[in-house]
């Protein structure tokens, strides 16, 4: 990897000098029409885009969907060839973690609500990874989607609190012509689970309708009270609205930014998505 990027004579944020600068785009591969929109993004931040592609097994639980997490490599590289990426760094998980792995990174207080309460330890092994993805890249920019807006967070508190010299953007959560959030897992919908999971975006919909904390989170739950009693139900992890800095609950008179944030499954399927609102005096 760091050959590649030395032939290709990139300097990173890191303190490399060379010809241009550099934008990472991770991700776990199966890539869709979100992750181009992601890679185009990172376009607009550098002279070049890296693409990582790694199934990180230190953010899936034990009872999750790492072993059958789509993976499509081929598809992958052709998509990175096609947006005009310059380097595609797919490691091993031998490659990334040593056998006796001790240290990582720790989400903190941040990563155990919301969607840290639901997977325990998953933010940890997200930081972790991306923190190792960034030391042996060494980009100046990463472009994360705002569909993960607790990751991207996380991701952002992290660059902040260790000091890192990257910047990191946001990009706009894509979505199908049903509304729903594009994701990898969307493959494992049938026809009858893509009906009932359209309650998700429904639900931000009519949340984001409204100006009240809870006048938008009993809007957004009568959507999905509906929706739990579909053939097949889906069933509610959570609806918050929360603080975007902290992702705390916002309190009845927040003003400013808030995210509505939902995880719910589908048949066998986990779906999450979420909308930025402004809550206006």
């Amino acid at each position: 990897m760091l050959a590649a990027r030395a032939a290709l004579g990139i300097g990173g944020g890191y303190g490399g000098a060379g010809g241009g600068t550099l934008a990472l785009v991770p991700t776990m591969g199966a890539l869709h029409e979100g992750h181009r929109s992601l890679i185009r993004l990172a376009r607009e931040q550098a002279d070049h885009v890296a693409v990582s592609i790694f199934v990180n097994p230190l953010q899936f639980g034990p009872k999750e969907d790492f072993s059958r997490y789509p993976r499509t490599f081929d598809a992958d590289l052709a998509v990175c060839a096609a947006e005009g990426v310059s380097l595609v760094f797919a490691p091993s998980a031998d490659d990334m973690y040593l056998p006796d792995r001790q240290v990582g990174v720790s989400s903190g207080q941040m990563g155990t609500v919301v969607e840290g309460a639901f997977r325990p330890g998953h933010f940890d092994g997200v930081l972790t990874v991306v923190l190792k993805l960034f030391n042996l890249v060494r980009p100046d920019a990463a472009v994360f989607g705002q569909k993960d807006a607790q990751q991207l967070a996380m991701i952002r508190r992290m660059v902040a609190d260790l000091n890192l010299p990257i910047t990191i953007t946001g990009a706009p959560t894509v979505r199908e012509p049903d509304g729903l959030a594009l994701s990898s897992r969307n493959r494992y919908l049938s026809a009858a689970d893509r009906v009932t999971a359209r309650a998700l975006s429904a639900a931000l919909r009519e949340g984001a309708g409204q100006t009240r904390p809870k006048d938008i989170l009993h809007a957004a739950h009568a959507v999905l009270d509906k929706a739990a009693d579909a053939d097949p139900p889906l069933v509610l992890d959570y609806l918050s609205l929360v603080d975007p800095s902290t992702f705390t609950a916002v309190a009845e008179d927040h003003r400013g930014e808030a995210v509505l944030a939902v995880a719910a499954r589908v048949g066998a399927t986990r779906l999450i998505d979420n909308v930025v609102l402004t809550l206006a005096p």
